[in-house]
Order: structure tokens, then sequence, then C-alpha cells
């Protein structure tokens, strides 16, 4: 089909693909003209962030424990995701896409005077089976007379290459027994998830 130049300052007979490489830079683009779908890569912004909580104060009688239950997506008024958010099966976590995820664990924790430190780890998958430690993070306590509180956060990017071996799972752990606090209303131990890019 011929090219035509048409009265109305249009043009017709240019099939997908036929226009040469460079002939169309970003300053012809309308204002609004691409959208995230249309982008590739970090152009597309972040995509999905989602962040879960434990609901229920969880103690710890040993020295390290992961976190398998009591779990859920934020939900109080105020708090927001965005995207499709994380599944979680007696807390492991499964990535909703591929991509390179920011993982971060925050852990709050009320503990006897005995205990010195705090902690807590983000461990990873990759065959879905055996875990190793990512991320690391402990807190030392200060030891008065009565019981006292610690706070721990560690954080890790994660390369999900593949949603079905990629998992993370969450551990705390302490000098000695402890309970590590949980609410269904507020943030006390927390994961947050944010979807960076492609991987």
């Amino acid at each position: 089909m011929a090219i035509t130049i048409n009265g109305t300052g249009t043009l017709t007979g240019v099939s997908v693909g036929g226009l040469p490489d460079g002939i169309v830079d970003t300053d012809m683009l309308a204002a609004n003209a691409v959208t995230a779908a249309k982008a590739s890569g970090s152009a597309k912004g972040i995509t999905m962030a989602d962040q879960w909580r434990l609901t229920t104060d969880f103690a710890v009688d040993d020295t390290s424990s992961f976190i398998t239950s009591n779990l859920e997506r934020v939900d109080t008024s105020g708090q927001g995701t965005i995207g499709t958010a994380m599944s979680e099966a007696s807390g492991v976590f499964t990535f909703p896409s591929t991509g390179i995820y920011k993982v971060d664990f925050q852990i709050n924790a009320s503990a006897p005077a005995s205990n010195r430190y705090v902690g807590g780890r983000i461990q990873v998958t990759t065959n879905n089976s055996s875990y190793s430690i990512l991320s690391d993070s402990s807190d030392g306590i200060h030891v008065p007379s009565t019981s006292s509180w610690g706070t721990a956060e560690t954080s890790s990017l994660v390369d999900v290459t593949d949603t079905s071996n990629v998992k993370v799972k969450f551990q705390c752990y302490s000098s000695g027994p402890i309970t590590f606090k949980g609410d269904s209303d507020e943030n006390r131990t927390f994961m947050t998830f944010v979807r960076l890019g492609d991987t």
C-alpha cells in the first residue's frame, strides 16, 4: 500500500515497524502516551508493594523459631498496598511474579531480665526446598531488674527468577525465652515486600 498524506494532515499506508529507527523520539510523544503496560524494566516504576504482620504475640522457649502462623496482610485504615499480594502458607511467602524485590523484616520483642539479645533473619530458597540465610540483624538488650524490650530490622534484595522455587521465610531468635510482639491493628513484628524491577 502506498503511503498517503491526507488533506487533514494524517498519514496512511505505514505498516507497523515501517518507520526508520530514530524518527520518533521522546519529545514527539504525548505526556501521557506511554503507560506502565508499555514500559519495561525500571521504567515501569513500583508495580507491587505489600506488607504483612504478626497478629498475636509469639512466645519462643528455645533460642530460635520460624514464624509459621498468625500472619495477615496489613488492612488497618490508613495502610495501603500496591498490586498483587504475596501469598503465604505456614510462614513461607511466595512472590506473585518474577523480579527483583526488596524484602524487609522488623521484629519487636519483650524479654525477661536474663536475655542479652534479640534478632531476626530472612531466609531464602531457590529450589523450593533448602533454605539459607540472606540477612541477619540483632539488637543487644539492656538488662534491668525486670523485663525489657528489643527491636531489630534486616533487609535484602531477592532475585525472584522463578516464583515456584524462590521463596522466603522469617526466623526470630534470642539468647533465651522471649515473646515476639504481634497485633492485628498495628505493625510490631512485620515484613515488607517491594518489587523494584525486572530480574
